[in-house]
């Protein structure tokens, strides 16, 4: 069985609300302060992430434009309307961001993974927006941006995955007339890091031009252009990656998404991020960190791990080139021991740019 696909921080959420409601049998204890470490991570994640470009179109006729990656964009006459469904005219602004190397899904928060914890080899992954007079426009219906993407795919054809996800929570506590009750609730979880195929779209080679080609028929989603990187019946086992040191605890008590403390695998000559989400619980000393899905890593699989982490405002990080190897002994998990060192801003940027020719 998987590991829930929430990421952990979720799960202790959900853990939290619970506690809160109820008060009883809460032996749990959660440091107090704000998350100034978290907010710091994010905001250099932020600064150096990939940004939005855009592009001015005349919705009228429509246009075609190519992003700075040599992505091509076409947008078909009358193909946008308001939020209350009327025709829009004139010039638009369309808003497209990309995320096509291993530093921009560590940057911009989008790892390929499902949601169901399969590894996932990526030919971008894209956001698009349109707007008029500051105001968000729809795609009309029967109508979608077509899409070119240069690529070599291993095959005619490539899945369109979805990253606009939800999952459910497990909420325990007690109700009105002291009942203990558990309750299953569904929530969103943060868009682009946890994929659902698209059973009805994909992109297909164009050999005339070396693209992969695909339509977007929705705007303000992200969409994701991958195939499957290993194979089911592959030998996999858990990993569990421990910190030895610069483990920062409000990983563990921060659910908002700003995390200071992350461990990321970049299989080798793969154009695939992993991001470790799951916490490790109950863990003391040198056994915190984050352990993977459950039974999700391929055995003897060739990669690169980077381990990064600020504490009071600095950074911290360890790359390690590893093989997934298989349990030893009675165990069914793996590990590997991360010790970040001290690392200026500049050295970050370098290290997460360095995993694109792992």
């Amino acid at each position: 069985m998987k590991k829930s696909s929430l990421p952990a921080l979720a799960i202790i959420a959900a853990t939290a609300i619970s506690l809160m409601s109820c008060k009883k049998n809460n032996s749990a204890s959660t440091p107090t302060g704000t998350n100034q470490d978290g907010q710091t991570m994010t905001a250099f994640m932020e600064a150096h992430g990939p940004k939005f470009e855009s592009f001015t179109v005349d919705a009228t006729v429509g246009a075609s434009f190519t992003s700075s990656k040599g992505i091509k964009y076409t947008i078909p006459a009358g193909a946008f309307v308001t939020s209350g469904g009327a025709a829009v005219t004139g010039s638009v602004t369309v808003a497209v961001k990309e995320i096509n190397t291993p530093s921009d899904m560590i940057l911009g928060d989008k790892p390929t993974l499902t949601s169901d914890g399969r590894m996932l080899t990526s030919y971008g992954e894209f956001f698009v927006k349109a707007s008029q007079n500051n105001q968000d426009l729809l795609l009309k219906r029967d109508s979608s941006v077509k899409v070119q993407v240069p690529a070599k795919p291993n095959g005619q054809e490539i899945p369109m995955w979805g990253g606009d996800s939800s999952a459910v929570f497990t909420l325990s506590g007690y109700d009105y007339l002291n009942t203990a009750v558990t309750l299953s609730i569904q929530a969103p979880v943060r868009r682009g890091i946890a994929w659902n195929q698209i059973n009805t779209s994909y992109a297909f080679f164009n050999s005339s031009n070396g693209t992969l080609d695909f339509k977007l028929d929705s705007l303000v989603k992200w969409r994701n252009c991958d195939a499957i990187l290993s194979n089911n019946s592959d030998p996999k086992t858990t990993f569990l990656g421990y910190f030895n040191s610069h483990y920062n605890s409000l990983t563990v008590t921060d659910y908002s998404g700003d995390q200071p403390t992350a461990l990321y695998f970049k299989p080798h000559n793969q154009n695939t991020l992993i991001k470790v989400y799951d916490i490790i619980l109950n863990a003391t000393g040198a056994h915190q960190g984050f352990i993977s899905y459950e039974s999700s890593m391929p055995i003897g699989m060739q990669g690169t791990f980077l381990a990064i982490s600020t504490e009071n405002g600095k950074f911290y990080a360890d790359m390690q080139d590893a093989t997934i190897a298989a349990p030893t002994g009675l165990n069914n998990y793996t590990t590997l021991t991360f010790d970040p060192q001290e690392v200026s801003e500049t050295a970050m940027v370098n290290l997460i740019l360095s995993m694109n020719s792992k």
